[in-house]
């Protein structure tokens, strides 16, 4: 279980750190120098972009505290769900905009964070 719960909480870092590294110069950068959107949906755009970078380290974070403390399968439920449910909705706006679901890494990024929480439910203690 808390291999699992290690995984999780890793695969959550490595999900900030492409999220807030390398998706900010592709996503939020060009989103600030476009000039064609209202003022008011750029910065909300803006403001969304690093609601998400908190709620991932936010995830890396419990996982991880999950994984050195006694584990507690509501929290582990909680967070396996979000990231599962984050996964399909990346999915479910890809496929909108008529895109591949597994060009957004968004998809990927949150099923694997999701398959290691129930992987460590579902585990032996």
């Amino acid at each position: 279980m808390i291999f699992f719960l290690w995984g999780a909480a890793a695969s959550a870092a490595v999900t900030f750190v492409i999220h807030t590294f390398a998706g900010g110069k592709a996503v939020a950068r060009p989103l600030l120098v476009d000039e064609s959107l209202p003022k008011e949906s750029k910065w909300l755009n803006y403001y969304c972009w690093h609601i998400t970078s908190v709620v991932i380290a936010f995830i890396a974070a419990m996982f991880a505290w999950l994984a050195i403390t006694a584990p507690q399968a509501d929290i582990i439920i909680a967070l396996s769900s979000l990231t599962t449910v984050l996964s399909l909705l990346s999915a479910g706006v890809a496929i909108k905009a008529g895109v591949n679901p597994l060009q957004f890494p968004s998809t990927t990024l949150f099923a694997v964070i999701a398959a290691f929480g129930w992987l460590a439910l579902f585990a032996r203690p």
